[in-house]
């Protein structure tokens, strides 16, 4: 073997707001490295990552992958986790026609149309519908059917396409948009927000937002007095180990995309492995404890760039390309096909609804039918508890 490592380079938010998932995903790495090399490396080398901390930072992306290759001489680059860590650094990666691999990026090549990009988002070839398709399909197979829907959501660019992906669909089934408000994302007390949907009583309320303020939609809407029949839709926080500790019973009956769980339908080869190795680390590493939204997919990722090694026997970033355009890759979330501007060919978005949740205890959420898949029916591991009022424990 020899005694140069292949080194693969990239950045991650370790510190800053994004840190947990920046920590997730790079657990997931070094436990993929780690089993890489316990196997003998690839090409008869062993693998080595080179991860820098962009600190939640945009604006640091260019330099660190500038230094990656400049200085840091890496073999290979690999995209970090949301669009901030990876669309900063695609006109050099473009300039450099090098190969990237990023993770949960949703829209980072929409436009560029790279043919070396390729993303480890089940979101498929159309994003902004497939990330809230089964929230709306779900409401339309209700009886009786809700009729008025109410958009809640952050003033802020992530939650653009997921709103304009909610009209849509509430337009193909007939449901009435009969508010839209944007918050700051500095809001902290949703009660007032509460107050008005209570004065319109929505059927349907849909939010789109981000860590903290997921957090206070979800506790504020459980303590309201009015009965919306179903509630969720497109909020980033709820994935998180951390924020399900926060809010504990409060999520019970709220309707959200997932990624990855583990019910039957998914539970691949080595995935139940990858997440016992993860769960008995997260804790000292400062990363989501259960890890079930980011762990698989950044794991994934990594299975796709060691399976295009084996495959072309090569660090060449055309023939790693083209070889990644054209395979079925055997990963921990499944098979995965690429397709145009590098996104799956097929989307696979879940929509999950929390049920039974008796505390904030993490232990909690690690016991089946918690997470409960109810979207698509192929993969649902329980049925939707309909109307929402109903998931809520009694009082």
């Amino acid at each position: 073997m020899s005694d140069k490592p292949i080194r693969i380079g990239y950045c991650l938010s370790l510190t800053g707001p994004l840190a947990s998932n920046g920590k997730t995903a790079r657990l997931a790495h070094e436990l993929w490295a780690q089993d890489v090399n316990s196997r003998g490396g690839l090409l008869g080398r062993k693998v080595e990552m080179v991860c820098v901390d962009d600190e939640t930072n945009p604006q640091l992306v260019l330099d660190i992958y500038k230094r990656l290759l400049d200085v840091e001489k890496v073999d290979l680059l690999i995209g970090g986790y949301g669009d901030n860590s990876v669309a900063p650094a695609m006109p050099l990666v473009m300039e450099r026609k090098r190969y990237l691999v990023a993770i949960m990026a949703l829209a980072v090549n929409a436009t560029l149309n790279y043919s070396n990009y390729f993303v480890m988002i089940p979101t498929g070839p159309h994003p902004p519908a497939a990330l809230t398709e089964g929230f709306f399909e779900l409401a339309a197979r209700q009886a009786p059917k809700p009729q008025t829907l109410a958009i809640v959501a952050a003033d802020a660019p992530f939650s653009k396409a997921p709103i304009q992906g909610a009209k849509a669909h509430a337009e193909k089934h007939g449901f009435e948009v009969v508010s839209e408000e944007l918050y700051p994302l500095s809001t902290t007390d949703f009660a007032v927000y509460m107050d008005r949907l209570g004065s319109i009583n929505p059927d349907i309320v849909f939010f789109c937002s981000y860590l903290n303020d997921s957090a206070g939609l979800i506790r504020a809407i459980s303590n309201a007095t009015f009965k919306p029949k179903l509630v969720g839709g497109a909020m980033i926080g709820p994935q998180n180990g951390s924020i399900k500790t926060q809010l504990g019973q409060a999520l019970n009956g709220i309707v959200n995309y997932e990624y990855w769980l583990p019910v039957p339908a998914l539970m691949n080869p080595g995935v139940a492995d990858l997440i016992t190795k993860y769960q008995s680390l997260a804790l000292d590493f400062g990363a989501d404890p259960l890890g079930y939204y980011v762990a698989p997919q950044a794991y994934a990722q990594m299975q796709v760039v060691e399976q295009a090694i084996i495959g072309t026997q090569s660090l060449d970033d055309d023939k790693l390309a083209e070889y990644t355009r054209n395979t079925v890759f055997k990963t921990v979330v499944g098979d995965v096909k690429f397709g145009d501007a590098g996104s799956w060919s097929k989307a696979r978005v879940l929509q999950v609804q929390f049920q039974n949740i008796r505390s904030g205890d993490l232990t909690n959420f690690k016991e089946p039918g918690t997470h409960v898949v109810v979207w698509p029916p192929e993969l649902a591991s329980g049925p939707l508890i309909y109307p929402y009022a109903n998931a809520k424990p009694s009082s």
